[in-house]
């Protein structure tokens, strides 16, 4: 049967606003039954854990449902899921963890490709201990990121750390993680993976990547504000430093600070759920309707994101970023003639969202985006259809 969009579409009332939502890079709308559980929790009475009287359990059987459902969507062990806000703090935390052991004259490589987000912590952490950074460089007409570069940046027994993205939101590019990894840990370095964006189009599995963390976001998804660094290895967590206000804390809590915010942790378990059923045969338990869904996103993407690349390259004046084809759905394009804000403002006059990004950052800036006036950010989400991208095309056709 193919990608039932339509009911996928009324799972989410929020894009029933009458604009064509292209903004998925930025977060996914939110479905019913996520805004539905959340607004429960909030009504609830919910107590911090560890007691014997009713709030105070519901708030253990959220936390444990929480790292359950994350470690289904990725096919990890629970008791390396570490819950928190997104990926910005998360990374921060993870990098605040890990460099007291690094020491002078170590390394840690990062990629041009990745976003902001899993750049800027790793540098802060490098020069606060007096470490170098080497670099994975893109190739600037496709936005590809070449793997057999790690074989030289991994040179030496100094590398402790490799940090990329499993897939750009910014260009689509999705790299080849896996061999990233293999030649990372036979230079016994730690592999952390930024899963933004490409959990929100397929299958992710930590073991087919080769992670030892992977990073999460669940509004990417369209849950809540909240996510999660995934250990491949639970062991690692009793072996870095703790930042938990409790001096007890093993596992997990370690490296989560403070009481959580369980309505969002009850959305985190909602929104996984709901990605379970976007395929209506999908039976099971929870990981297989979640491997049967997310296959069949992929599919259904893949197939809107070629309509998407076909339709823009006969757009006057319009250029793609890179090559996003084979990636994930999104990708950057430039005016010929206009800036990015006038391209986004004149889109949303005729009810499309799309992101006026100035590339002043990230990858983006390594292009030299912002030379040319910024770029305009297209992502599709589960919910997208082929009308909407026949929207788009019509109106940069028009635009003067």
């Amino acid at each position: 049967m193919p990608f039932d969009v339509a009911r996928v579409r009324g799972l989410t009332p929020a894009i029933g606003d009458g604009w064509v939502h292209l903004d998925a890079p930025t977060g996914a709308q939110c479905p019913e039954q996520v805004a539905l559980t959340m607004g429960t929790a909030v009504r609830a009475p919910i107590s911090p854990p560890g007691e014997a009287f009713p709030a105070s359990q519901r708030a253990e059987v959220i936390e444990d449902a929480a790292r359950q459902a994350v470690a289904d969507l990725v096919g990890a062990d629970p008791r390396g899921v570490v819950l928190g806000p997104g990926r910005e703090v998360l990374i921060g935390r993870l990098a605040t963890a890990l460099s007291p052991s690094w020491q002078l004259g170590d390394q840690i490589v990062l990629s041009r490709l990745d976003d902001v987000a899993n750049v800027a912590p790793w540098r802060a952490a490098a020069e606060a201990r007096g470490i170098g950074v080497r670099w994975a460089e893109i190739e600037i007409e496709t936005c590809e990121l070449p793997e057999w570069q790690y074989e030289q940046l991994l040179g030496g027994d100094s590398v402790r750390l490799v940090a990329v993205t499993a897939g750009s939101e910014h260009v689509g590019t999705r790299p080849a993680v896996a061999r990233i990894a293999q030649r990372a840990h036979r230079a016994n370095a730690l592999v952390v993976v930024d899963g933004y964006a490409a959990a929100a189009c397929g299958p992710l599995r930590m073991n087919e990547l080769g992670a030892d963390v992977l990073v999460l976001t669940a509004s990417a998804w369209g849950g809540p504000q909240c996510g999660a660094l995934v250990f491949a290895d639970p062991g690692l967590l009793d072996r870095l430093p703790s930042c938990s206000l409790d001096p007890l804390a093993s596992g997990p809590e370690r490296l989560e600070v403070g009481p959580h915010c369980y309505p969002l942790l009850a959305g985190l378990v909602a929104s996984i759920d709901y990605l379970s059923t976007l395929d209506d045969e999908a039976q099971g338990e929870r990981p297989d309707r979640l491997a049967t869904s997310m296959r069949s996103v992929a599919q259904y993407q893949s197939e809107l994101m070629e309509k998407l690349i076909y339709e823009l390259k006969f757009v006057p004046r319009i250029t793609i970023v890179g090559n996003p084809s084979g990636g994930v759905p999104a990708l950057s394009f430039t005016h010929d003639g206009r800036k990015a804000q006038d391209v986004a403002a004149y889109l949303a006059d005729r009810g499309v969202c799309a992101v006026a990004d100035m590339g002043d950052h990230g990858v983006l800036e390594h292009l030299g985006s912002g030379e040319v006036g910024g770029v305009v950010r297209i992502g599709l989400a589960h919910y997208t259809t082929t009308s909407e991208i026949d929207q788009l095309a019509r109106a940069l056709n028009e635009m003067v």
